[in-house]
């Protein structure tokens, strides 16, 4: 703890948290949400084995037709809720008015809010499935959402926005699960008044700019190739810019709440993978035109590594350690990184101790 405590005031950032009430109903807030997710099964659920994965499908009759529409992989917490399936279907209601005074206990405890128009975005991408099959936020919007899941408050700095809305997902994923989401993101994007951004090849759309605003929606994907170029997202319809070390940061992404209305699940990354990711990244904006994104993304990875060697210094020691071991260049980004960074450089290195 004494170690820790050093750091924090080498860092100079001092860690302010919600009270455990605000915490817990946070937590309570994602559980019913993902309850809710169970709670619409139309049919029966199916599990499904693709390679060494397993999935389960929501399977239905739409007059001579079976529909089979993904629900998420296999894991005990899923089966366990599935077992609860007709006990869910009759508490919806209910559910919704819980969550509801959760939010307001949350709104109370001075929880971050989304503006409205945000907020009805992601509830319209929830609704269609897009963060069902696969897709994960990334990016400040993704940062924001840790204050419920590390139960931490965030100062003005912390917080600067952007106005990108960036969301990932697994090429092979988005193909391997065989649904797809409906309404389409083009319609989707269309009702919130978003249009394609011109590109040379319009058949290969990735990003959408709000015309009412600045607000762009991008997609992304890992690059598992020497070219970091355009790639198909089958389950979401759209293509994605991919990128080089994205496949570290969307790895067994977790759910998260928007305390937006009766609230809406969203997938985000881990917080330790999110801190690392943002080292590397940084690296590669140090010159150029993001070059003081390179500086709001080392702010951004020193807060959540200051709060996760405190939290969860396993967790971040792991990522650290996977993140070094994947080769030079990795390694290289990473140690530019903290070359500007000693303190963090220091906590880092010293989790192990």
């Amino acid at each position: 703890m004494e170690y820790v405590q050093r750091k924090r005031i080498l860092l100079n950032m001092a860690i302010s948290r919600h009270s455990t009430i605000a915490h817990a109903a946070y937590l309570d807030l994602i559980r019913s949400l993902e309850d809710e997710v169970v709670s619409d099964i139309r049919g029966t659920p199916t599990r499904v084995q693709r390679g060494e994965r397993t999935y389960w499908y929501d399977t239905y009759r739409v007059g001579s037709e079976v529909m089979k529409r993904y629900i998420g992989e296999d894991s005990e917490e899923l089966r366990g809720r599935l077992e609860r399936l007709s006990e869910l279907r009759g508490d919806a209601d209910e559910r919704r008015r819980q969550r509801s005074r959760l939010i307001r206990i949350l709104r109370a405890e001075r929880f971050m809010s989304v503006d409205p128009g945000t907020g009805s975005l992601l509830a319209s991408m929830e609704k269609a499935g897009v963060f069902r099959l696969g897709g994960t936020i990334v990016g400040t919007h993704a940062f924001r959402l840790y204050e419920g899941e590390l139960g931490v408050t965030y100062g003005f700095e912390d917080m600067a926005m952007t106005d990108d809305l960036d969301i990932a997902s697994f090429e092979r994923l988005s193909l391997a699960l065989a649904d797809t989401i409906s309404p389409t993101l083009q319609q989707v994007l269309s009702d919130f008044s978003f249009e394609p951004v011109p590109k040379l090849e319009p058949e290969k759309v990735w990003r959408w700019r709000q015309t009412r605003s600045n607000l762009l929606v991008e997609f992304l994907t890992p690059s598992f190739e020497e070219e970091e170029g355009l790639r198909p997202l089958a389950a979401l319809g759209v293509y994605a810019q991919s990128l080089h070390y994205l496949n570290y940061l969307v790895a067994e992404p977790i759910n998260a709440a928007v305390p937006y209305r009766s609230g809406v699940l969203v997938r985000i990354p881990r917080p330790e993978r999110f801190a690392i990711h943002k080292l590397i990244v940084a690296d590669r904006r140090q010159t150029g035109p993001d070059c003081l994104k390179s500086v709001k993304d080392r702010r951004q990875a020193a807060f959540l590594i200051q709060i996760l060697a405190e939290d969860r210094p396993d967790d971040l020691a792991d990522a650290y350690e996977v993140a070094m071991r994947n080769g030079p260049n990795w390694r290289k980004r990473l140690e530019a990184s903290l070359s500007r960074e000693p303190e963090i450089s220091e906590i880092l290195t010293g989790l192990g101790r």
